[in-house]
């Protein structure tokens, strides 16, 4: 659920907030609420709208997944953002716990991701297959503990499920990610991977914005890792 002090970064055209894993980005057909409503209401009480409240969905994130999500409260931010998003200029860096270690400590997952909407997975090939979609991403080890890796990973496109299928692709699956081959599910239903940082030029003012997400502070593991870096 989301609460004002989620609120990572706000000014009159852009709004960012740390999402909390199971919670939704955007309101899906069965009409669960959204946390672009929880959102839409607080402002609307808190800056005595009498209208209706604008709020532009920039981009989304699996709703197992926890991090930086950007929205945008005017429509000029709104357009300039999606154009921003088509023309890859908004970096968007993510931490994954994974269950196994990569075999090299750095490096770049080339593959073709072929979604199955019946299944809700996507499927991560080697070589370019059907109407599959070019998948790129970085990665990076940053730490480990005895029985999980912590990856950075710096996402260069953005297809369905992208860095999940693609971990599992290469024996890594995420922790918790039972569609995607982890061994056993999170406690809160979620998976361990998190929008660590988005950054991006301001689509009005032009000036650069960079915002870290803290990890969920109530898991001991992402706490570890994240103090580990500090």
């Amino acid at each position: 659920m989301f609460t004002i002090n989620d609120i990572l970064y706000e000014d009159n055209h852009l709004l960012i907030v740390n999402k909390h894993a199971g919670d939704l980005v955007q309101s899906d057909p069965d009409g669960t609420e959204a946390i672009e409503d929880q959102i839409k209401a607080m402002i609307k009480i808190r800056d005595h709208k009498p209208g209706a409240v604008f709020l532009g969905v920039v981009h989304r994130i699996d709703r197992p997944v926890s991090g930086a999500v950007i929205f945008a409260k005017t429509s000029k931010a709104l357009a300039r953002l999606n154009e921003m998003i088509r023309d890859h200029k908004i970096r968007k860096t993510y931490w994954a716990i994974t269950e196994a270690r990569p075999n090299e400590e750095e490096g770049t997952l080339h593959h073709w991701i072929v979604r199955n909407p019946k299944t809700n997975r996507s499927h991560a090939h080697q070589r370019p297959k059907g109407d599959g979609k070019e998948a790129i991403l970085d990665y990076q080890v940053l730490s480990a503990s005895t029985n999980y890796t912590l990856l950075e990973v710096d996402l260069k496109t953005g297809r369905h499920h992208q860095i999940r299928a693609q971990l599992s692709a290469i024996g890594c699956p995420i922790k918790g990610d039972l569609k995607y081959g982890a061994k056993r599910s999170n406690k809160d239903g979620g998976i361990s991977l998190h929008s660590r940082r988005v950054e991006f030029q301001h689509p009005v003012g032009g000036a650069t914005i960079a915002i870290t997400a803290p990890v969920p502070q109530e898991d001991n593991l992402w706490r570890f890792f994240e103090e580990a870096q500090q």
